[in-house]
């Protein structure tokens, strides 16, 4: 029987038990072996000991394998879990005898396993636990940050020893933003423009100082907006004036929720502005009565115009027309990136509140993550995903083409918080041009009844 202190005296095994059994402290591995080999059950799904937690484990698998005899509990219960700890091979328990197994050089005796589970012991103490780090992003940065998040893991796991897994997540600009204010519980955000940034920054959630912390103001890369055509450019459309046309019909995102479309306003806007706001505000109401659908981002946007084929035009992002157009291959569309653009800028920022909750590990990584996206490796990715690098050698390289005339927020509209005021905050330019263009539609549906 398994508590006869007699057999494990005499045994030579099982020396340290037997002090234990004479003294009635069998240890919980012991107990729960009587209990299964009582019972007769089969083998549980989960053991009912960690071996980590036992130093007998050696002694336990000589107990139930030499004294005891009982095959059943040494072949279903314990030698999975000394292959697991130890490493023993062909189906056999370190030092069970006749060679002892491939695994930890069992030989005639266990104290050989008993060795390498001390080594496992101590590896797994050097191995650093694994660091999560949420990502929210923007739809069209799915490609980029999907190998980028990849490679830096990698990289920085063999510099130092540390696993890093991401969680990536995409959508509009504008709604990945509210969502994080709201609660999704980002560590990094890497949106469509500045202003996103700054609005979760205005709820305390990042750290004022966010572009400071990394190069180029933490603008991590950059493009234009582009006009996409049908194939053959049936109606010969070639710059800003052309989108006026009552005879051409434009694709563009919704401006109160994706980054690229308040990225087109803002481009269709500073395209009259040197003739004075007025003519913006009339060439922008023109435009927008042009708009027969705003998809909710620039991939649902290019899905409309690709997929769907509505429209004549299409406004969007540069880098993903470029990515479309490899998408579609033979039917790839023109497009042309014109004159007097505006230079979109994609930033980055560690959202400070939410990664502080971790553990220091965690923002140690990410603050490495938000380096590592200004380097030429990175950089390189970036363009080759169709954005344009900030990194200066790169642009060098780029065969993109040039674009002339080309101005930034800062530069020609005083900012992003005099831009969102002006232009996106409630009854701003934008609401006016929108609530016209609704009453415009109505009345022509008004006047289609009456004929």
């Amino acid at each position: 029987m398994l508590h006869s202190t007699g057999q494990l005296q005499t045994n030579p095994y099982c020396q340290q038990l037997s002090a234990a059994s004479r003294a009635r402290r069998l240890s919980p591995a012991v107990r729960s072996l009587t209990v299964l080999a009582r019972s007769g059950k089969k083998r549980p799904k989960q053991p009912y000991f960690q071996l980590k937690r036992h130093t007998s484990l050696v002694q336990t698998v000589t107990l139930g394998s030499r004294v005891l005899g009982l095959g059943f509990l040494a072949k279903a219960c314990l030698t999975p879990l000394v292959e697991k700890y130890s490493g023993s091979g062909g189906g056999r328990p370190p030092g069970s005898g006749g060679g002892g197994g491939s695994g930890g050089n069992g030989g005639n005796h266990g104290g050989s396993a008993s060795n390498a589970l001390v080594g496992d012991r101590q590896d797994e103490k050097k191995k650093l636990a694994p660091v999560t780090i949420t990502l929210v992003s923007f739809a069209v940065s799915r490609k980029a940050y999907t190998k980028l998040t990849a490679q830096f893991a990698k990289e920085y796991e063999e510099k130092t020893g540390q696993a890093v897994k991401f969680r990536l997540s995409f959508g509009g600009s504008g709604t990945q933003a509210r969502a994080v204010v709201d609660g999704l519980p980002g560590d990094m955000v890497a949106l469509a423009l500045p202003l996103d940034v700054h609005k979760i920054c205005d709820t305390g959630l990042i750290d004022k100082e966010w572009q400071e912390r990394a190069p180029n103001k933490s603008v991590v890369c950059e493009s234009h907006v582009a006009i996409v055509t049908r194939k053959g450019n049936p109606k010969n459309i070639k710059g800003w004036d052309d989108l006026t046309r009552p005879d051409v019909a434009v694709i563009t995102a919704n401006p109160k929720t994706a980054g690229v479309a308040r990225w087109n306003f803002l481009a269709l806007w500073g395209h009259k502005q040197s003739q004075g706001d007025d003519a913006s505000l009339d060439y922008c109401k023109k435009v927008f009565e042009n708009v027969p659908i705003q998809p909710r981002d620039a991939r649902e946007a290019s899905d409309v115009f690709y997929k769907q084929h509505q429209a004549d035009v299409s406004l969007n992002y540069e880098n993903e027309v470029i990515l479309t157009n490899e998408m579609y291959g033979e039917d790839a569309l023109p497009y042309v990136v014109p004159d007097n653009n505006v230079l979109i800028e994609f930033p980055v920022a560690i959202v400070d509140k939410n990664i502080n909750r971790k553990k220091p590990e965690t923002r140690a990584a990410a603050e490495a993550f938000l380096q590592y996206l200004f380097t030429p490796t990175a950089q390189q990715e970036f363009m080759d995903c169709g954005f344009r690098p900030v990194d200066k050698a790169l642009r060098r390289k780029c065969k993109l083409p040039q674009v002339r005339n080309v101005w930034t927020v800062d530069g020609k509209l005083g900012g992003w918080a005099a831009t969102q005021k002006r232009f996106f905050d409630e009854k701003g330019v934008l609401d006016k041009i929108q609530r016209h263009v609704g009453e415009k539609r109505l009345a022509e549906r008004k006047a289609a009844k009456k004929r």
